[in-house]
């Protein structure tokens, strides 16, 4: 199995930048790529950003410019800066690992998360 743990959230100002970090340990071995999801009070867990080999990067919509995820695979983590704020990013931000074939496939069981909020 392949454990993740986030760190880096908080409390920012519109306007302002957090970077979130992941480690994953355990069988790493059986992903090939990574990514943050995130949920908020209303919503279902949605993907932010994802890394596979190569260049392989996908973004959703709301964060395209602002976000940058990144990759340190000799380390097994995986980073999400996060530019630009706005409170409606405020969401508990979650990694995963997982394998990139045609797409993004999570794998890893979710770790516990990482509180982002964002005030206007």
């Amino acid at each position: 199995q392949v454990r993740v743990v986030e760190s880096g959230g908080g409390l920012v100002q519109a306007g302002g930048s957090l970077r979130l970090a992941c480690v994953a340990s355990g069988s790493t071995f059986i992903i090939n790529a990574m990514a943050w999801y995130r949920q908020g009070p209303e919503n279902e867990r949605q993907l932010v950003a994802a890394q596979g080999n190569g260049d392989k990067i996908k973004y959703a919509d709301s964060v395209k410019g602002r976000f940058t995820i990144s990759r340190d695979i000799t380390r097994n983590a995986v980073y999400l800066q996060m530019n630009s704020l706005k409170p409606e990013d405020t969401a508990v931000y979650y990694c995963s690992g997982g394998l990139w074939g045609s797409n993004y496939v999570p794998s890893t069981r979710w770790g516990q998360g990482t509180q982002v909020t964002v005030s206007s």
